[in-house]
């Protein structure tokens, strides 16, 4: 679980560095768009649409990854993508957004710890 983490933390940080989709930065600051507990992008709030398309180019490139790792690991691709939920979720910064598993979208603040569902260790 651990190397898969590892592994998951350091593609996910290679897959959409936040200088190269200033846009996306923005919107996550602002909250319109959060980490959900299933490791995709969700949108929060209303987005314009270069936001919505960067958002839906993250996730094909989550998707891509959790399919290849749950192939080489004999695992179903959504095991990967929680396991990687709990990883991003964990990285969520004050006002940031985020989506549990009860579908409710809610945002970090100040003095709270990180979103982490208990099933994430």
């Amino acid at each position: 679980m651990t190397r898969i983490l590892a592994m998951l933390g350091a593609a996910l940080l290679a897959s959409a560095p936040a200088a190269a989709q200033p846009a996306l930065g923005q919107a996550r600051a602002a909250g319109q768009v959060g980490e959900r507990y299933d490791g995709y992008l969700g949108l929060a709030a209303t987005a314009d649409a270069s936001v919505r398309t960067q958002v839906n180019a993250v996730n094909i490139k989550r998707r891509a990854l959790y399919s290849q790792l749950a192939s080489s690991r004999g695992v179903a691709p959504g095991d990967v993508g929680l396991t990687a939920g709990c990883e991003l979720l964990g990285r969520v910064a004050v006002g940031e957004a985020y989506l549990l598993a009860d579908n409710r979208w809610r945002r970090r603040t100040a003095g709270q710890s990180a979103p982490v569902p208990d099933y994430c260790g």
